[in-house]
Formats: structure tokens, C-alpha cells, sequence
């Protein structure tokens, strides 16, 4: 029997933090129903789920897995022309050119404030490799960015 009022605790607590993380992977398309798709199996798990050291690191996972069997285009925002405040033009374009593998360590530490270690239980890694992901994904950024001119 789950307990309902747990779960939803549980799940308004992860559902942000879900979508902020799921969206640099999965895109604005995908990102609802993959964060939908990921609570819906937390609810039919949720014995197992609660009883995880990072259940919002393991459901993302799933939301991840459940977008792919439906491969898009990634795109961060709705609108093509999004002006973000804070953020150089040029800055989103070069993320999504970015492999899965550093865009993903990229947006999970700089973009949702995940530790090494959360980003490193969420893709089934190491920390050294979280690690190696986000220096390689940071300097490919910064090379691109001076490429068009973004930043000194």
C-alpha cells in the first residue's frame, strides 16, 4: 500500500528539481512528460523508491530512459528567439552542441546546482568521471563561446 500523502510530499518537493535537471537533456518538448512519466513510476515504486539514498537522482534516470525511446530534436526553450537575462547570446546554442555525456555533467552541476556526487549517482559513474564530463564540457564551452566572440 503506498502512502499517498508521503509520495506527494515527496513528489512536490522533487518535481522542480526534476524538470530543471530533465530539461538540459531531454528538452522543453519532453520535459513534462518525462517528469511525468518519472513520478508516476516513483508512485508505483514508491516502497523501493523511499528507501533510496537519491530517489530524485533515480527517477531522473528514468525520465531520461522513458524520453529516449522517443528521440527529438533538444530544445531548451519554446520560443527560438529566448532572450535570457545573465546569459551571453550564443551561451545555449554552443550547451546543446555539447556531447549527452558533458552537457548533461554541464547543466546538472553549473545549471541545477547538483553535487559531483548526485550527478554521479544519477548517470551510474564515478565522481572522477562527473569530473573529467564537466572540465571537458567547460572548455569546449569556452572555446566555442571565444570562437563567436561571447567572452574574452
Amino acid at each position: 500500500m503506498v502512502d499517498r500523502d508521503d509520495f506527494e510530499r515527496f513528489a512536490a518537493d522533487a518535481r522542480p528539481r526534476l524538470q530543471r535537471a530533465l530539461l538540459g537533456v531531454v528538452g522543453v518538448d519532453a520535459v513534462e512528460d518525462a517528469v511525468a512519466e518519472a513520478l508516476a513510476y516513483g508512485f508505483e515504486h514508491w516502497a523501493r523508491v523511499r528507501e533510496m539514498e537519491n530517489p530524485v537522482g533515480y527517477l531522473y534516470r528514468v525520465g531520461r530512459s522513458r524520453a529516449r525511446s522517443r528521440r527529438r530534436p533538444v530544445r531548451l526553450f519554446l520560443e527560438p528567439n529566448v532572450v535570457i537575462p545573465e546569459v551571453d547570446d550564443g551561451v545555449v546554442e554552443s550547451l546543446l552542441r555539447l556531447p549527452e555525456s558533458q552537457r548533461t555533467a554541464v547543466w546538472l552541476v553549473h545549471g541545477c546546482a547538483w553535487s559531483h556526487r548526485e550527478v554521479a549517482d544519477v548517470l551510474d559513474v564515478s565522481t572522477s568521471t562527473v569530473a573529467t564530463h564537466l572540465a571537458r564540457g567547460t572548455q569546449r564551452l569556452r572555446e566555442e563561446l571565444r570562437r563567436i566572440n561571447v567572452v574574452a
